[in-house]
């Protein structure tokens, strides 16, 4: 009888937890099970490991072999554990040793010929070796992801004769290089310049960079407010290493993975307006990131957000405040990041126009607020900055009409106040918490007493009063100013009263 143990991972939510793989060959009829939770792909491996241990010019043990993944309590799922599975075979049965195992980590999908095919999880399953010391065997089109963790020793391989022979000794696993990956998606590149007019709404786009508030654009169709949103990822402040580790961990894990070019590219997210409150918070039996976890570090952009159904909007209440979302089910439990930047857009009635008087509009007063009822009063309360984008005037259209700043110029002012908060507290202006705002938002007696004016006139909750705080402390920074003044203030106030279209 012969007993051998291989280390490989699974995944929970976006953690990585250790699975020892054991298996053990006794006399017996000629038989292979697997024990420990297994589900359907887990338990139809033994066909892939079987075909892909002969096409490797190995013998398949004709005895009864028993593989346990423990803890036996924690559900196995996906293809991952092909790779762990064979090796603990062949090193039970002999056939390679067992002497480098116990301080290196596997994962990998087996095709039948013996050749490895990618797996997703990459990430966690890196940051977690990186803890234990381990180095990380993976196939070559995992190996480059995995390698962004650089305190993890990783190595990559095509096949699992490869693996084998780097087992025996008898040859060497290829190191991923990654010092020369492109960083740039195809279609990605956008400039704020190609943007007409509209300098409010511009203004308010780099505050809400600056700071990663919150944003609403009310609107007629055709005045742009995509087209803006669409470019507030070319003026965003860079990631740091930890944030663009989280960020790509989440996309790592989900069902579309990871591509290495968007390595520290902050996500754009933008679900239609059909979309379920599941797809955007995340489940299923197997629970899996929505898309408020997809964006986070990023921004989620919801276009036409009266169209969306209410409880659908309804759902990105807590997150909002909370920055996480956790998914329970009957078995399961999982807890998924979700500090994203929501930029919205909608139109002021159902037919679009303004509903102002100086816009046809055949819209009836129940129609008009049934439209505007779809956004309920606490999902507008965590919306830090509201504005109207206007139709254009014909001579900004002009192809000779001089362009805005470009996305290089605002970024650079972007960066500047981004640095100012990490200086003084570590995080976005976002993020403060209420002891955070009393030391680092103080006001004078002037900018009290209008504050506590606008509150009164405008009916604001205290959650909007601590939010217009942080704006504030956000447009000080773009000035580069060590208090808030009347101005910033005074700013801070106008991006709440687009609220009368609401009302």
């Amino acid at each position: 009888m012969q007993l051998a143990t291989v280390y490989t991972r699974a995944l929970v939510g976006i953690q990585a937890p250790e699975v020892v793989v054991e298996v053990h060959i006794s006399n017996g009829l000629p038989s292979l099970s697997i024990v420990g939770l297994p589900e359907a792909a887990v338990r139809e491996s033994k066909d892939r490991v079987r075909a892909a241990i002969i096409n490797s010019h190995f013998e398949f043990p004709t005895r009864k072999i028993t593989v346990n993944l423990a803890p036996a309590d924690l559900p196995k799922d996906g293809g991952r554990y092909d790779l762990p599975i064979a090796l603990g075979i062949l090193a039970a049965s002999g056939q390679i040793n067992d002497d480098l195992l116990s301080s290196h980590e596997f994962h990998g999908e087996l095709a039948l010929s013996g050749h490895l095919r990618p797996v997703n999880g990459c990430l966690p399953a890196s940051l977690a070796a990186s803890a234990s010391g381990r180095t990380l065997v993976l196939p070559e089109e995992s190996a480059r992801e995995a390698a962004l963790v650089t305190t993890t020793c990783v190595k990559s391989a095509k096949d699992l004769l490869s693996i084998c022979q780097y087992l025996r000794q008898q040859g060497e696993l290829d190191i991923p290089d990654i010092r020369n990956i492109a960083t740039e998606l195809p279609g990605t590149v956008t400039d704020m310049a190609d943007v007409r007019g509209q300098h409010h709404a511009r203004r308010a786009l780099e505050i809400a960079a600056a700071g990663r508030h919150n944003l609403l654009m009310v609107g007629p169709p055709g005045t742009g407010k995509s087209m803006l949103a669409s470019r507030l990822a070319s003026i965003l402040p860079p990631m740091s290493d930890e944030h663009a580790l989280e960020s790509a961990s989440v996309s790592s894990i989900s069902h579309q993975g990871f591509d290495i070019r968007s390595w520290k590219q902050r996500p754009f997210r933008s679900p239609h307006h059909t979309a379920s409150g599941i797809a955007l918070v995340g489940g299923g039996s197997y629970p899996s990131p929505g898309e408020i976890s997809l964006a986070h570090h990023g921004v989620l952009f919801l276009d036409e957000l009266t169209q969306f159904d209410r409880h659908v909007l309804d759902v990105l209440r807590e997150p909002l405040e909370t920055g996480t979302i956790i998914i329970s089910r009957a078995a399961r439990q999982a807890e998924f990041p979700a500090r994203f930047q929501l930029i919205a857009a909608m139109n002021p009635c159902p037919q679009g126009y303004s509903c102002d008087g100086k816009s046809l509009c055949l819209c009836t007063i129940e129609q008009q607020k049934r439209h505007r009822s779809r956004i309920s009063a606490p999902l507008l309360d965590r919306i830090d900055i509201h504005i109207e984008v206007p139709r254009l005037d014909k001579s900004a259209l002009d192809s000779n009409a001089p362009r805005g700043e470009s996305s290089a110029q605002i970024r650079e002012r972007v960066n500047q106040a981004y640095q100012r908060q990490m200086q003084r507290c570590g995080k976005s202006n976002i993020d403060l918490n209420n002891k955070e705002i009393d030391e680092f938002c103080q006001l004078g007696s002037r900018e009290k007493q209008v504050l506590n004016q606008a509150m009164d006139k405008l009916r604001l909750s205290a959650r909007a009063y601590h939010r217009i705080l942080k704006l504030a402390r956000t447009i000080a920074d773009i000035a580069g100013s060590a208090h808030i003044e009347m101005p910033h203030l005074a700013e801070a106030i106008t991006y709440r009263s687009v609220n009368r279209f609401l009302d």
